[in-house]
């Protein structure tokens, strides 16, 4: 099976970097990449937040804050490539090069657009590499029907076709450093090439998925 993952930056770093997260996803990531290919794509996260909502405040232009967001995805994306001990791919050459050969690779954003996450980075991976599913991993259990941060009785999608996931999408404002399980673009993206998509919090579920068996979060796909 080849699999895309997308790591929020917030997970890795919630307010500090969370090793014992990363020590069970090591673990985890080391079982299920036997007999599978896995390319992880890393997000800029809070950490990327952080920076951008200050400058912001400072009226920093929307562009220059973009920039930098692309630029943190990548510094994730070679601490978590070090920490798995495995090889970091700068652009989507070197991920397709080293897909080949290995069974698991680590990259950030792989080329600067104002409008693009790396989400929609993971969805063109995902293309790509002709993978199974696209996997992201955030810090909500999957796609509610209201945000559930603010309501203690919002409910969690199970699955949702790719068109009414993307009219959902496609109603947020885009801004550098917003917060949605999945960017606008990365809709269009994944409606458009019919990409299986997966959105989890928990990463128990990424073997339940590689099985095939029940877990917990949004599917999106037909």
């Amino acid at each position: 099976m080849k699999i895309v993952i997308s790591l929020g930056g917030s997970v890795i770093v919630p307010d500090k970097i969370d090793v014992n997260f990363l020590e069970k996803f090591k673990k985890i990531i080391n079982k299920i990449k036997k007999g599978n290919k896995i390319v992880i794509v890393t997000g800029g996260g809070s950490t990327a937040r952080k920076y951008i909502e200050t400058l912001r405040d400072q009226k920093v232009d929307e562009m220059k804050l973009s920039y930098m967001g692309f630029r943190i995805t990548k510094i994730n994306g070679l601490f978590l490539s070090n920490f798995l001990g495995v090889r970091f791919a700068d652009n989507l050459n070197e991920v397709k090069e080293f897909s080949r050969k290995d069974n698991l690779i680590v990259c950030g954003a792989l080329e600067f657009n104002s409008k693009g996450t790396s989400d929609g980075t993971s969805s063109k991976v995902a293309r790509a590499i002709k993978a199974d599913v696209f996997v992201n991993i955030t810090d909500v259990k999957g796609l509610y029907d209201k945000d559930p941060k603010k309501y203690k009785n919002a409910k969690l999608i199970s699955k949702i076709s790719f068109k009414d996931f993307s009219r959902i999408a496609n109603k947020i404002k885009f801004m550098a450093g917003q917060h949605f399980v999945l960017d606008q673009r990365s809709a269009r993206f994944i409606e458009k090439n019919k990409i299986k998509t997966i959105i989890i919090k928990d990463i128990n579920n990424l073997e339940k998925i590689v099985m095939n068996k029940k877990f917990t979060g949004t599917e999106i796909n037909g």
